[in-house]
């Protein structure tokens, strides 16, 4: 709820509202830490936020800072003044004398809120006090003006939250034009495609002619890879990348077959490459299956 037409304060809210609301904050009891309540309406009591039963629902440890315990508490369990620990060890402080506190942070804060209110009312800074009755805080701050009881005052004319401006929104396409803007970007995606693989034949022709056949063999299967597997990542979307990858980390370890081959062979440095072949393709076969295990779990309700 917005409480900027309020000065600040709590409204009175629906009893469907309230239900709402509470049962929402059963659910997020057991994962607070710290709960910071300051929900006050004018000229009653305190409103219950923060039942006992979502008190008894908080982990141990957790603290409750209940800012409206001079009206009674949006906690009642909290005590005026007192600091209290709970049968299940959480802290509810009910201080009321915060602000004597914290005497430096609020000595500087009364005094700008003072200052400003000076500036207000004396625009022409004269010395001349221009009682403007208009003016949000002038108004909210006068209790008797020409022998008339203001108080209390009317809702505030500007609200402390100024309203958003609302996001422009794309103009909707026709059919015939989101034909022709996919039709525009395959055109474009093949262009792009045609060109890559004409410049890869080149490549591939040039060092054709230096390379060696037992070479060229093994290169055109790289080189093939590599372009199957860029256009098969390249049309994943972005959230599913990480997933992937780990995933294709652990498939693609498939080379420490090959390591293992190698490592009879008579000469120590083949047995050494084997050898660094085999670890590291280790840490991709665990670490792919961890990341993807760790990932999944992210989504599953405990």
């Amino acid at each position: 709820q917005d409480g900027a037409a309020t000065g600040g304060y709590a409204a009175p809210s629906s009893p469907e509202f309230r239900e709402k609301q509470l049962a929402r904050f059963r659910e997020l009891a057991p994962q607070m830490d710290i709960v910071i309540t300051t929900a006050l309406i004018p000229n009653r009591e305190a409103p219950e936020l923060w039942t006992p039963d979502m008190v008894a629902a908080m982990k141990r440890g957790s603290v409750i800072i209940d800012l409206a315990a001079e009206k009674g508490g949006n906690c009642k369990l909290t005590v005026k003044d007192e600091k209290i620990v709970t049968d299940n060890g959480v802290t509810i402080v009910g201080y009321t004398d915060f602000p004597s506190r914290m005497a430096t942070q609020s000595s500087s804060l009364y005094a700008t809120n003072i200052r400003h209110m000076m500036t207000d009312l004396t625009p022409e800074k004269d010395g001349t006090v221009n009682h403007n009755m208009e003016d949000d805080v002038i108004r909210g701050a006068t209790i008797a003006h020409k022998h008339d009881v203001t108080w209390p005052p009317p809702p505030p004319k500007t609200k402390a939250i100024a309203a958003q401006k609302p996001k422009e929104k794309a103009p909707e396409l026709t059919p015939e034009e989101k034909r022709a803007a996919e039709a525009a970007a395959f055109k474009a995606q093949t262009k792009q495609q045609v060109t890559l693989l004409g410049i890869g034949g080149v490549l591939l022709l040039a060092v054709g002619l230096v390379a060696p056949a037992s070479f060229m063999q093994h290169f055109i299967v790289f080189v093939l890879s590599v372009f199957v597997g860029f256009q098969v990542i390249w049309n994943v979307s972005h959230s599913l990348h990480t997933p992937l990858m780990a995933v294709t980390n652990a498939i693609s370890s498939i080379i420490i077959l090959g390591a293992l081959m190698q490592i009879g062979s008579g000469s120590w440095l083949v047995i050494l490459l084997a050898a660094v072949s085999v670890f590291m393709a280790g840490i991709n076969i665990f670490g792919g299956f961890m990341v993807t295990r760790r990932m999944l779990a992210m989504f599953q309700k405990s």
